[in-house]
């Protein structure tokens, strides 16, 4: 019986659209963060909490994908922002023409920082590279600490993680010692931010990691 394994082409053309919408990024200068997670992890609190600390410095942008709906959207355009709504339709995650088109309406030249907001799942965004310059999942407390034993992908390939919702510790059961190691184990350089979005806890951490980030890929660019 021939098998035809249908999965690498898909990826490697995706792979090359990437590349093409990296390069552009950095000729523009412009950080392009893909934010992971699972649905109710705080995905768009912690977007909004980002905007509100790094938004008097940089000029962002928010791409939004969802299977359906522009909820977020308009959330993220209610504070001012442009943000471009993805709908896949039912499919799990965004690829690199997505981004592509969301990228054609808007404008380059006058942005530092792109938020894409991928869709809510732990497995599939972690194998589509979007031509970001990092990934980055959030996982909140409420989800349980076990999450890194069942999703490792995601925390091995994050760039940093950000535990969210860390005021409702008490709640939940939620062993904070073996979580931060399990996901060190899996990904020792990975920093985790432990925040809390809607209440601005935790989060000047994590913007004055990230404004390092843009402030490297705007002097590679300036260079």
């Amino acid at each position: 019986m021939t098998q035809i394994d249908i999965q690498k082409p898909i990826l490697d053309l995706n792979d090359k659209l990437a590349q093409r919408n990296h390069e552009l990024f950095n000729e523009k200068g412009v950080f392009v963060l893909d934010l992971m997670a699972s649905p109710g992890a705080g995905k768009t609190s912690t977007i909004l909490a980002t905007i509100a600390g790094l938004r008097d410095r940089y000029k962002i942008a928010v791409i939004e994908g969802d299977i359906a709906s522009r909820v977020d959207a308009d959330k993220i355009k209610a504070h001012g922002i442009p943000a471009v709504q993805i709908n896949t339709g039912g499919a799990c995650h965004l690829e690199s023409d997505m981004i592509k088109r969301a990228i054609d309406v808007l404008d380059l030249d006058n942005l530092d920082l792109i938020i894409i907001e991928n869709v809510g799942n732990l497995v599939c965004p972690s194998d589509f590279y979007l031509g970001e310059h990092a990934k980055v999942m959030i996982l909140s407390v409420p989800e349980g600490h076990d999450k890194p034993y069942k999703y490792p992908n995601i925390f091995q390939i994050s760039e940093a993680v950000i535990l969210n919702k860390v005021d409702t510790m008490s709640v939940f059961d939620f062993n904070e010692e073996e979580f931060d190691g399990v996901v060190h184990s899996l990904n020792p350089k990975a920093p985790v931010f432990k925040i809390a979005a809607t209440k601005g806890q935790g989060v000047d951490e994590w913007t004055d990691y990230l404004a390092k980030r843009i402030e490297e890929v705007r002097s590679r660019a300036q260079a």
